[in-house]
């Protein structure tokens, strides 16, 4: 039986996206550790600029490839000048890719920037090959999330015709309930593709409770 078999495999990876803090997945690619700053170190020091290229649009390669020939030209002329080469080609590569993603670049941001803990569990799923701790992580959530809102509606419902205020009562409770459900649904049936910025990112914060409105 596969791994993704009966834990809800499409829901699960998609409330990574519902769940994680906003932009985190994005911001992932602004630090100094992360896998965009990672691809453009190893391309310096081997000198090969096709190594960070997946990262970028095709329109956009030739401003890359002139940076990077600026920054092997000006590295080699000491290490100071190597440090501030680096840095200018880090933060020209992860500008114009934040650019390919729609989202704005606001600097690079240090190493060991706290990202949650789906990001880095999505990233040890793929490293080790093993799904396993990010789907219990991620339907851990989704579990929590529809138990609890679940629970509330059910509790007040029960008591809904005893008075005005108690059906008020019902309502406020059965509406989150309803987006929150919905919220889900909708998540794991709209495809997910790059270039989604973080201006156009309509999901609540987690923990955050939904509008109560229709």
């Amino acid at each position: 039986m596969s791994r993704w078999t009966g834990i809800g495999g499409v829901a699960a990876l998609v409330m990574i996206l519902v769940l994680s803090m906003p932009g985190s997945a994005l911001a992932h690619c602004d630090t100094l550790d992360g896998p965009v700053v990672i691809s453009a170190r190893q391309a310096l020091d081997n000198g090969d600029v096709k190594r960070i290229l997946p990262w970028v649009a095709a329109g956009q390669e030739g401003e890359i490839r002139k940076a990077f020939d600026l920054t092997m030209a000006v590295r080699g002329k000491g290490e100071k000048e190597k440090e501030l080469a680096d840095m200018y080609f880090f933060e020209t590569l992860v500008r114009i890719h934040r650019e390919g993603e729609g989202a704005p670049y606001t600097g690079l941001k240090p190493a060991g920037l706290d990202l949650g803990p789906a990001i880095p569990t999505a990233d040890k799923a793929l490293e080790s090959g093993d799904p396993g701790p990010l789907l219990k992580l991620i339907n851990g959530k989704v579990h929590e999330g529809i138990h609890k809102y679940y629970v509330e509606a059910k509790e007040k419902k029960a008591h809904a015709g005893e008075s005005v205020e108690s059906g008020r009562a019902f309502v406020q409770a059965y509406v989150p309930y309803l987006h929150f459900v919905e919220r889900l649904y909708l998540a794991a049936d709209t495809p997910v593709a790059h270039g989604t910025g973080e201006g156009h990112d309509q999901h609540p914060k987690p923990g955050a409770t939904p509008e109560h409105a229709h």
